[in-house]
């Protein structure tokens, strides 16, 4: 069953990779030398160049001393994964085709072309707008704040479900937050066999931790005069039944 809740303002496909990048603490890389996987060796400039970090002796440093300049022989693949426990936790992936060179001790990577693959499909990602792009100002704490949110406030997840439309909420045995970011708070609903997500917009995008607290105080207050959706008041007898 489709869900029928209306997707609002949301982050750019620009803006959505460069989040991808500034928060993910491991990538693959592939390339002429194999593939490897790289857990904590990589940093991200300004304009999303990607610096890698690998030992003098790596056999990607040697391929990249020798590999043809300008041609695109390497590919690094980021994935973003949900931080609560849920089906299907890969929301994204970030794919960023190129070559390396070295750099300052380390191995900075050139772009050629970027793919950012989302639930609705792929999209290439112009490079002057992924290079101006800024990652959303919530990436970085946002797997604190929704692990945060579901262990401790599951009242306040099973409140907001109220926002929701009944007709995204049948079948639902579980609801869980699966993203946050400047312009909304995603929602994950989990049936039996399948699963579907809705977003609440906030009324003003959220800069800092602090208004992402008032956005939310928002939203549970507009909850709040919502009666409970029939769909989850059966769950919940069925659960403490």
């Amino acid at each position: 069953m489709g869900d029928s809740q209306t997707w609002t303002a949301a982050p750019a496909a620009a803006e959505q990779a460069r989040s991808v990048l500034a928060a993910a603490w491991s990538c693959t890389v592939t390339g002429e030398g194999g593939r490897e996987e790289l857990v904590g060796a990589h940093s991200v400039t300004d304009d999303g160049r990607v610096l890698l970090q690998v030992p003098e002796d790596s056999a990607l440093r040697a391929a990249a001393i020798c590999a043809p300049r300008g041609e695109p022989s390497a590919v690094l693949e980021f994935a973003d994964a949900a931080p609560v426990p849920m089906r299907n936790r890969i929301r994204a992936r970030l794919w960023l085709a190129g070559w390396f060179a070295p750099e300052d001790g380390h191995l900075a990577f050139h772009a050629t072309r970027t793919v950012l693959r989302r639930p609705s499909g792929a999209v290439v990602v112009d490079p002057d707008e992924f290079a101006a792009a800024r990652p959303d100002p919530l990436a970085l704490a946002e797997s604190g704040l929704l692990t945060h949110l579901a262990d401790c406030h599951s009242d306040a997840v099973e409140r907001l479900t109220r926002l929701v439309e009944p007709d995204s909420l049948h079948g639902a045995v579980r609801v869980q937050p699966l993203a946050v970011d400047r312009h909304g708070l995603t929602m994950r609903i989990e049936r039996a066999r399948t699963h579907g997500d809705v977003r609440l917009p906030f009324h003003a995008p959220a800069d800092t931790v602090a208004q992402l607290t008032e956005r939310m105080h928002a939203l549970l207050n507009q909850a709040s005069g919502v009666s409970c959706p029939r769909a989850l008041q059966r769950h919940r007898t069925d659960r403490d039944g």
